[in-house]
C-alpha cells in the first residue's frame, strides 16, 4: 500500500468543504484531479473513504479513521514548507569568501559549486590573499567567510576543514623526483624558493625538527610564481600538501621528512554574529569535514579558476 500526500491533501479537503467541486477549489486543481486522488486512496487503502451519491458527501468508517493521520500528515507538510520557505527567504544576499592561494585555486570552485546549488539567492565574491591577510580581512569585516590557517584562539563556530602536512615541490626530471618521501637534509644542495605568505613558520618548524639553526630561503612574491620557478627548474620549494590541486605540468609533490603539519578552519567573524548565508553556507559543507587532504573533493583534478567560474572574483582590497 502506497499513499501520497496529494491524496491525503484531497481526502482532508473533501471532507472539510463536504463536496468534490468546492474541494477542487480549495485546491487549486480540477474536480477531476480530486476525484482521482480519492480513487488512488481508496484503491491503495483497500475500501471507500468517502460516501458517494449524497449530500454533503460524507467519510465512511474507515475514512473517519483515516482522516486524522490524513490531517495531521497535511499539517506536517505544510509546516515544513513554511519553514524551508522562511529559510530561503532568510539566505539571501552577498557574502565575501577569502581564502590562501592553495585554497582559492583548489578548493574553492568546488565549495562555490556546492554553495549555488544549495543557497541560489547567495551571491558569493572571492579574494585571494596570503594566510595573515586573509585573517586580517575576516577581522575587519573586508570577508564575511573565511578559510583560517591555525588560528589561534580558534573562533567560535569555526569547523575543521582539513589537516594538510607540507610537502616538496619539485621538478619532474629532478633526482629525487621519483621518491616518495625525501628527508629534508637531502635537499641541501637546492635552491630552496619561500613565497611570501604563511609557509616560512612551518619551513622553521621542519629546521627545529632536524636540529639547524634556520637558513632564510630566497624568497619569491605569489605562490604561483614559486611553483612556477619549480617547473622552470630554478629551484624547490617546501609547499602545503594541497597544492597537488595546482600543481603545473612538469612539477611533482614530494612528501618530507620530518613534516609539519598546518590546520585549516572554515570561519565566520571571530566577533558578532554571522550572517545567515554564512551559516547555511558552513552547514552545506559540514557534512564533508574534516576533508581528506590527498583528494578532498572529486573531481578536484583540473580546478577552475574562481574567477571565470563559479565564484565571481574581486580585486584585493588595498
Amino acid at each position: 500500500m502506497r499513499v501520497t500526500l496529494a491524496q491525503l491533501r484531497a481526502l482532508v479537503a473533501v471532507v472539510e468543504e463536504q463536496g468534490f467541486v468546492a474541494a477542487a477549489t480549495k485546491l487549486g486543481v480540477t474536480q477531476a484531479a480530486v476525484s482521482h486522488a480519492i480513487a488512488a486512496l481508496e484503491k491503495a487503502v483497500g475500501a471507500p473513504v468517502v460516501l458517494r451519491g449524497i449530500r454533503p458527501v460524507s467519510p465512511t468508517a474507515l475514512g473517519r479513521r483515516l482522516l486524522q493521520h490524513a490531517r495531521s500528515a497535511v499539517s506536517e507538510a505544510e509546516a515544513l514548507e513554511e519553514a524551508a520557505a522562511a529559510h530561503v527567504a532568510r539566505v539571501h544576499g552577498h557574502v565575501v569568501v577569502g581564502a590562501p592561494p592553495t585554497v582559492y585555486h583548489g578548493l574553492l570552485p568546488a565549495f562555490t559549486s556546492l554553495w549555488q546549488a544549495a543557497c541560489p539567492r547567495v551571491e558569493v565574491s572571492t579574494l585571494e590573499g596570503e594566510d595573515g591577510e586573509v585573517a586580517g580581512w575576516l577581522a575587519a569585516g573586508t570577508v564575511d567567510l573565511a578559510v583560517l590557517v591555525d588560528p589561534d584562539p580558534v573562533p567560535d563556530g569555526a569547523v575543521l576543514l582539513l589537516h594538510d602536512d607540507f610537502r616538496v615541490a619539485l621538478a619532474t626530471d629532478h633526482p629525487l623526483a621519483g621518491e616518495a618521501a625525501v628527508r629534508f637534509e637531502d635537499l641541501d644542495d637546492d635552491s630552496m624558493l619561500l613565497s611570501d605568505g604563511g609557509v616560512e613558520r612551518y619551513l622553521r618548524e621542519i629546521h627545529d625538527a632536524v636540529g639547524r639553526g634556520y637558513q632564510a630561503p630566497r624568497r619569491v612574491r605569489g605562490f604561483a610564481t614559486v611553483l612556477g620557478m619549480v617547473q622552470a627548474r630554478r629551484g624547490i620549494a617546501v609547499v602545503p600538501g594541497l597544492a597537488q590541486l595546482m600543481l603545473p605540468q612538469g612539477t611533482v609533490l614530494a612528501g618530507l621528512l620530518p613534516t609539519a603539519r598546518r590546520r585549516l578552519y572554515l570561519s565566520g567573524p571571530p566577533t558578532g554574529p554571522w550572517l545567515d548565508a554564512v551559516d547555511a553556507m558552513v552547514e552545506t559543507l559540514r557534512p564533508l569535514l574534516p576533508l581528506d587532504p590527498a583528494r578532498p573533493l572529486a573531481g578536484l583534478d583540473a580546478p577552475p579558476d574562481p574567477r571565470r567560474g563559479a565564484g565571481k572574483g574581486l580585486p584585493l582590497p588595498t
